[in-house]
């Protein structure tokens, strides 16, 4: 498994990397069977988004590190060094350009973007 991560180097420009999620097997919920799941995160809130068919926002920096999980729809998200990721159903972004020049979000899709947001700040 991996997410995709948008980040901003020290000189406030922002980044792609793709982010390999390790998993390991141990017992989560006995009785059941081991399963192989990665290591629990702390958050602070989860909300849920919805951006209308059409949406188009200005270039901006992510307000907290957070994490989208997509659910319908899709959206094309342009770092500020110009790199681009179509991000559609299932797909993981982790926002961490929390400084500099930002990203733009624009819905590509003829349906409206649906995400669960998971907030780590």
């Amino acid at each position: 498994m991996q997410y995709l991560k948008l980040y901003a180097d020290p000189d406030g420009e922002s980044h792609w990397d793709d982010i390999n999620v390790e998993v390991e097997e141990r017992s989560f919920a006995p009785p059941a069977q081991a399963i192989e799941i990665s290591k629990p995160e702390y958050v602070r809130q989860t909300m849920f988004l919805r951006l209308r068919s059409g949406w188009n926002e200005p270039i901006h920096p992510t307000p907290v590190a957070q994490r989208l999980v997509c659910l319908a729809g899709t959206i094309r998200v342009t770092a500020s060094d110009g790199n681009y990721r179509d991000i559609g159903p299932g797909d993981v972004w982790q926002m961490e350009d929390k400084f500099g020049k930002g990203h733009h979000t624009k819905v590509t899709s003829d349906e409206d973007f649906e995400a669960v947001i998971i907030q780590f700040e």
